[in-house]
Parts: C-alpha cells; sequence; structure tokens
C-alpha cells in the first residue's frame, strides 16, 4: 500500500471556535481581535465575503463592522488552545501518524490500498471533527508534504470540492497545479516568487517542471527539496517528536501604559507564572531567565531595558523562579516612563530527566519532590477550575494593566463558571 500524506487543518480556526461554543454565531460574520482588541487576526467566511481585512486596526473598521452587523470577539487564548489539544487527539486516533504542526494544523500519514479512493474517508474525518467539536476543516492529500499543502488550499478554493481534494488521484492535476499561483506554493516567499515570475515561472505545475539548475542555484538545496516535493518525492519526513524548546518567552503589551514599580513588578510576576507552568508542561527547567520592558516605540525618548541572571541549579519551581526575577525589576525600571509592553524569557533549558546539582546549594531529593507535588497540585487546581484559581501574591489581585479583552466569549471548555446550565 501506497503511504499518502495529508494536511488537515481548521478552517478560520479562531472565529470557527467562537461558533462551536455559541451556536447563535453560526451562519453571521465573526471577526477575532488580537491582543488588546489591537487589531482583526481571524475572520469566518461570512466576514471574508464582506471584504473585511486581515490586519485592520479595529478603530479603524469599527464603523463598518457595524453597520455589516459583524459579531466582534476578544482572542480568548485559553479556549482556543483547549480546542486545538482536543482536535489534534481526535486526529491522531483517525490516522497512522501526526505531526502537529500549528495550533489549527497537523500533517498525517495514511496508507492509501491499491487504486483506492480516500474521498470517503476524509468525509467521515470532516463530519466527525464537525459533530464532536462543532469546527470545520479542510483536508488535502498528496504524495507529500508540499503536494499535501496544495490540495489543503484546492480543497479550500475551489467549492466543489468540499473541503477535500486528492491530488494524487484526479483527474487533470497538470490543470489544478496551474490554478495555484506561484506565491501561493508553500515555501516560496516574495522574493523567490519575483525571480521565478521574472524567469516565466507562475504557477505550482511549472515550478515542478522548470529546470532544477538555475532553482537549486538561486535557492539552494531547500528550494531544490520544494521543487522534489512537488514532483511527488517525500523529501520532508513528518516531525513526530518536536525538538525541545530552547527557549520559552511570554510578553504582553499593556492595556494602559503603566509608570509604577508596583505595577511593573505584578506585571512581571504574572508572567514569570505563566513560563514555570509552560516549562512543566514542556517537562524542562531554566537555567538563567532575563526580563525586560520597553515604552512604546511610537512616542518621543523611546525607552527599553532588560536584566538577566544565572540560577544556582535549574528550576521550573515559580517561587525559584518569582525569588529570580523580582529584584531585576529594579535594574529595568525608570520613574516618569509609560511602559507599554514587558516580558520574561527562560533561557538555557534543560530536560526535567536530569539535574546537576550546585555543591554549594545543597538541595535534597525530598525537598526537591515536595516542590514538584506542589506545583503539580496548582496546576491541577488550575486546569480544572480555571486559570488563576489559585494564584501568587506577588500578581496582585485587581490589576488595571492587564490585556484589555472587552469582548471576550465564553471559555466553556476551560472555565467551570462559563459551562452552560440547563433547567429541565
Amino acid at each position: 500500500m501506497a503511504q499518502v500524506t495529508a494536511l488537515i487543518d481548521a478552517n478560520n480556526f479562531y472565529a470557527s471556535c467562537e461558533q462551536s461554543l455559541d451556536p447563535s454565531l453560526i451562519g453571521r460574520p465573526v471577526v477575532v481581535l488580537s491582543n488588546n482588541d489591537g487589531c482583526i487576526v481571524a475572520r469566518s467566511a461570512e466576514a471574508r465575503a464582506l471584504g473585511i481585512a486581515m490586519g485592520t486596526p479595529y478603530f479603524k473598521a469599527r464603523q463598518t463592522l457595524e453597520r455589516c452587523g459583524v459579531v466582534v470577539r476578544s482572542s480568548n487564548y485559553a479556549l482556543y488552545a483547549d480546542m486545538s489539544q482536543r482536535l489534534m487527539s481526535l486526529l491522531e486516533s483517525q490516522v497512522e501518524e501526526l505531526e502537529v504542526y500549528s495550533i489549527d494544523e497537523a500533517f498525517a500519514r495514511i496508507s492509501r490500498p491499491v487504486a483506492a479512493d480516500l474521498l470517503p474517508w476524509g468525509r467521515r474525518l470532516r463530519a466527525l471533527v464537525r459533530r464532536n467539536l462543532g469546527l470545520p476543516i479542510a483536508i488535502g492529500l498528496g504524495a507529500s508534504k508540499g503536494q499535501a499543502k496544495l490540495a489543503n488550499r484546492l480543497a479550500k478554493v475551489e467549492a466543489t470540492h468540499a473541503g477535500l481534494f486528492d491530488l494524487g488521484h484526479c483527474n487533470h492535476r497538470d490543470r489544478w497545479l496551474e490554478t495555484v499561483a506561484i506565491e501561493d506554493v508553500w515555501g516560496i516567499g516574495r522574493k523567490l516568487a519575483h525571480w521565478c515570475r521574472l524567469r516565466g515561472v507562475c504557477n505550482a505545475r511549472e515550478l515542478r517542471d522548470m529546470a532544477s539548475g538555475p532553482l537549486q542555484a538561486k535557492a539552494g538545496v531547500i528550494g531544490l527539496r520544494l521543487q522534489r516535493e512537488l514532483q511527488g518525492h517525500a523529501c520532508l519526513p513528518l516531525d513526530l517528536a518536536p525538538s525541545p524548546k530552547q527557549e520559552t518567552c511570554v510578553s504582553r503589551s499593556f492595556s494602559r501604559p503603566i509608570t509604577s514599580l508596583t505595577e511593573l513588578r505584578e506585571a512581571v510576576a504574572t508572567y514569570v507564572v505563566r513560563a514555570s507552568e509552560k516549562l512543566r508542561k514542556q517537562h524542562q527547567r531554566a537555567a538563567s531567565l532575563s526580563v525586560y520592558t520597553r515604552t512604546s516605540p511610537f512616542v518621543p525618548a523611546f525607552y527599553s531595558r532588560s536584566a538577566s541572571t544565572q540560577l544556582d541549579l535549574p528550576s521550573n519551581d515559580t517561587q525559584t523562579l518569582l525569588n529570580a526575577a523580582l529584584p531585576l525589576v529594579e535594574r529595568i525600571f525608570q520613574p516618569n516612563r509609560q511602559l507599554a509592553k514587558a516580558g520574561v524569557l527562560m533561557e538555557h533549558l534543560q530536560d526535567t530527566e536530569q539535574l546537576q546539582h550546585h555543591l554549594l546549594v545543597p538541595c535534597s531529593a525530598a525537598h526537591l519532590q515536595r516542590r514538584d507535588t506542589l506545583m503539580d497540585t496548582i496546576d491541577g487546581l488550575n486546569r480544572r477550575y480555571g486559570r488563576g484559581t489559585v494564584q501568587w501574591a506577588a500578581c496582585g489581585l485587581h490589576s488595571g494593566w492587564s490585556m484589555r479583552r472587552e469582548r471576550l466569549g465564553r471559555a466553556a471548555t476551560t472555565r467551570l463558571s462559563d459551562v452552560p446550565v440547563v433547567q429541565a
């Protein structure tokens, strides 16, 4: 049986998640805003049909959105992450191998029996995801990742294919490849697309058939590999075990400029708490960390400063990381500066399976076990009852600087209080 690569992704993922939790939004134009309700970062199919452009600042589009009856939602990242995890878990049970490529996109490997049509399998998978999660997905099938990407694009733009296209089992394959502009081919950037057009290569079919020598001279082995992928040679294997992260960063822009040391300490503490949760989820410890803050780049006298420190023992313990990070805040703070953003960066990450102890910093295995158990308990409570259920005092109680999300929808999958209650 031949191996087939599938690219499966959720259509208009953020907007679809909002529609999944609020069925009254289905069939209505929906847009999702970025941090601090700044720009439009996601649109439903109905909003796309109205010509609403991606990346438009909300304050510029507000009147148009109101006039067209568009529903506006603030970004709900906890909801999107949870829905992504549910989607990937469901897909993993339906394919032989799965590579999670992004929050809403995954490559999969399946076997095609001789002369078999995989479209029925694709239709069943789309129906299953729709029924279980309320998310529409598109599936592209091909002999390689490059072909699967093209097929996925054709599945979306060609209404007759209803979100499913098999490039390895279709008629007039060259004709379909000619409908994909060179700029829309996976891996082709703006400069390379311009170079191709100057040589008369304007679509995916022409890129596949062009002489490999000039392409290799221009783009090296990456360009040659891309061409081989379009020809049906699987040059890019599935990445089933992603490489460990080298750094973990948490940063946010404030809803309003802050000028006090207390508020900056609370913000940095909040970001350290979030970064330590990420480290534990990744099964990693940080050996050093940095904190930084800056003003807006659009105001006079731009200010930016950072500070770093090394840890005696690599750690993912929130208390340890707070003790290391908070003294750095005084070093980066400067009075009378209207700070617009701050962040923390966990560096020199190590796997939790091993820990190199310090001769002058004794730390028993029993103490480490107690701290790990405490962190696991706190993480478990926050996962079950919602983030912030158990909070660290350094983060403050009422933060007026936190990210503005005035149009936040429900988060019934991650917040117990948002679960709908039916009176029967």
